[in-house]
């Protein structure tokens, strides 16, 4: 009686292989592009929202919009390079888009929203945001 071994796992490293034909990460990487990391403080009443965006174009490719209730930050990254090596001209295009939603309070609309960005750095300001915010204790019913 013979043993079949089945493989478990792929017969070539394929996570290096599409590293290595897509080429290396660098700043304008995949996973920037689908989520960009976002900060919320609060200043004062404020609330402060920065969203780390480099490379993006915001006149043109990101919207900042109140929508139900909710802050919501769209747009869309990318990033088209080219080179000649060895004789061979290679062109890559990589573009993906991205979307934060945060819950605003009742009281906030869009004319309490501003924003500016520098130096690859989105800031959202929600002004008077956390003006109400004082916690309300609820009465526990027993039964």
């Amino acid at each position: 009686m013979s043993t079949i071994a089945l493989w478990n796992r792929p017969a070539w490293p394929a996570d290096r292989w599409v590293r290595d034909f897509f080429g290396p990460a660098t700043a304008h990487d995949w996973s920037t592009v689908v989520t960009p990391a976002v900060e919320v403080t609060q200043d004062g009443d404020d609330a402060v929202i920065r969203a780390d965006l480099p490379g993006v174009d915001v006149e043109k490719d990101v919207t900042v919009e109140v929508e139900n209730g909710r802050l919501v930050i769209r747009g869309e990254r990318r990033d088209e390079r080219s080179e000649e090596k060895d004789g061979r001209r290679v062109s890559e295009v990589r573009y993906g888009s991205f979307r934060r939603s945060f819950a605003l309070p009742a009281h906030v609309t869009g004319e309490a929203v501003s924003a500016s960005y520098d130096a690859g750095v989105l800031t959202v300001r929600v002004a008077g945001a956390h003006r109400n915010a004082e916690a309300q204790k609820i009465a526990i019913e027993a039964k």
